[in-house]
């Protein structure tokens, strides 16, 4: 006998963690269900980071409309979730005559799409403003509704909340098929089951489309993966002036290739955009670290190679929707829509830039629909917004961590050097609602492992902490989940023609 819910949400990336978490605000049995080990490991963990400030996208389009209503939520939603979230404002670099055109359209689409206090401003003054801009800046756009973020905190307190108020959440959970009675959606099948339902919600990401195919609807909608590569920079090396997003003029591929801060104290140099057959292919090349090298330094000439300590792929969901009235060739639009084919469908497919900013508009859509299909949504009088972030040691000051220390002395042992991580944020996060079973799912949460070093000091610790708090051999824990052991033998065991000789020195 399957297991009844009223929503079954395909997908725990930041977008269908967003659905659960204001789904759950409402009288519903709902279940979110992951195929990987762990959320947010897809689209959501590998992007800029940057709260997109709304110019860019075509007027009426999809991506428009709610990056627009987005902008308005992220204040809220980020205290509510204890979402790290900074509205720094952005830049678009001009270096010639035909750039300062581009930007006069992009600051007249932005005036479209309803963006306050874009300015145009000279050279001079962007220099002013940063002084490590290239020498020959002509001009530049300024929006200050543009910020920066954290998409893995922003899908973790997502989810994290939704849990918090009833939805139930399947890990290592691949959705295979439809439960259908004639055109009606009744359930899902999936890898641990099946399990009915009267609504699923396709925010599958980069399979968004395999997913709809499955029900039958929209045939010709196909997403091809682009894939963006990324450098990270020290930054005890390197910093802008101030915290903020520079952008190139964009071109037919898309934004361009940034530089920008981040809320962890790095610049990060990226992304390029080139399409991949492989929706599962996040390799760095030699030739797209050139480009993306290449792209750094014509907007900051004094970026150093030495500087770089990471490097890191993700892949965007394009799908081929077109925008209404396409302005520019690039541009292919969010679906965000009930078919007429099959009842019991939600559908979110394309959901590529501005789809981080936008996801919590794209939660209130979803809901929008739902009620316009005639679901009576009825909400909770116990719901509870709000998700405590857990301690962050090296945010607090001296008095503040002498008062943590004393109540949990976890905090007053320090695990990663480079970013100040203590024991007592990794026990938080294998304990959190959405427990961090992996070295991963715990860098995600706190960010150890990304400094100088990447991991070579804290993991052998991690590795222990999760291995006691889970019970389970350290050679069973991993870096990512299943086939990603980080150990094959205790090195005091040495295996020679089938005896075991104990290493005695």
């Amino acid at each position: 006998m399957t297991q009844e819910y009223d929503v079954i949400v395909i997908g725990a990336g930041v977008v269908g963690s967003m659905v659960a978490r204001f789904l759950s605000k409402y009288k519903l049995n709902i279940l979110l269900i992951e195929k990987e080990s762990d959320i947010g490991m897809g689209t959501s963990s590998a992007n800029s980071a940057a709260v997109h400030a709304g110019y860019n996208a075509v007027p009426g389009s999809n991506k428009a409309i709610l990056n627009s209503k987005a902008l308005d939520m992220w204040p809220q939603l980020s205290e509510e979730l204890g979402i790290p979230y900074e509205r720094c404002g952005d830049y678009v670099i001009a270096v010639n005559e035909k750039n300062l055109a581009v930007l006069e359209n992009l600051m007249e689409r932005g005036r479209k799409n309803g963006i306050p206090g874009m300015e145009l401003i000279s050279g001079e003054e962007m220099r002013r403003r940063e002084p490590l801009i290239r020498p020959d800046t002509i001009g530049a756009l300024w929006a200050p509704t543009g910020g920066i973020s954290d998409p893995f905190t922003a899908t973790v307190a997502a989810a994290e909340n939704a849990v918090m108020n009833g939805v139930t959440v399947m890990l290592n959970t691949a959705f295979e098929d439809f439960l259908m009675e004639g055109n009606t959606i009744t359930g899902v099948s999936t890898s641990q089951g099946d399990f009915s339902c009267r609504w699923v919600v396709n925010a599958a990401g980069l399979f968004a489309d395999e997913v709809m195919h499955k029900a039958g609807v929209r045939p010709e909608f196909v997403i091809r993966p682009r894939r963006g590569e990324y450098l990270i920079l020290d930054k005890a090396d390197f910093q802008l002036t101030q915290n903020t997003i520079l952008f190139p003029t964009p071109s037919s591929k898309g934004k361009g290739i940034l530089v920008a801060s981040t809320l962890h104290g790095n610049v990060i140099v990226g992304p390029n955009a080139n399409f991949v057959d492989d929706k599962m292919d996040k390799d760095m090349t030699r030739e797209g670290t050139e480009e993306i090298w290449s792209g750094g330094k014509k907007l900051v000439p004094s970026v150093n190679r030495k500087h770089i300590i990471a490097e890191f792929a993700g892949l965007r969901a394009t799908g081929n929707a077109p925008t209404p009235n396409p302005e520019i060739d690039y541009q292919q639009d969010f679906i965000i829509d009930i078919p007429s084919e099959v009842q019991g469908l939600v559908n979110l497919g394309g959901i590529e830039s501005p789809g981080f900013t936008a996801s919590p508009a794209i939660a209130v859509r979803v809901i929008e629909l739902l009620k316009s299909a005639g679901e009576d949504l009825i909400e909770k009088s116990d719901w509870n917004p709000i998700r405590q972030a857990p301690p962050v040691f090296r945010h607090l000051d001296k008095h503040q961590q002498a008062e943590l220390v004393a109540k949990e002395p976890a905090y007053g042992r320090i695990v990663c050097r480079c970013e100040m991580i203590t024991e007592g944020e990794i026990l938080a996060a294998i304990h959190s609602p959405i427990p961090a079973t992996t070295y991963d799912a715990i860098k995600r949460r706190t960010w150890l492992g990304t400094g100088r070093c990447q991991g070579g000091f804290d993991m052998p610790r991690v590795v222990n902490i999760l291995s006691e708090e889970l019970g389970i051999p350290p050679e069973e824990v991993t870096k990512k989940g299943d086939s990603s052991p980080l150990l094959y033998r205790r090195t005091k065991d040495v295996q020679q023609d089938h005896i075991v000789v104990e290493d005695l020195i």
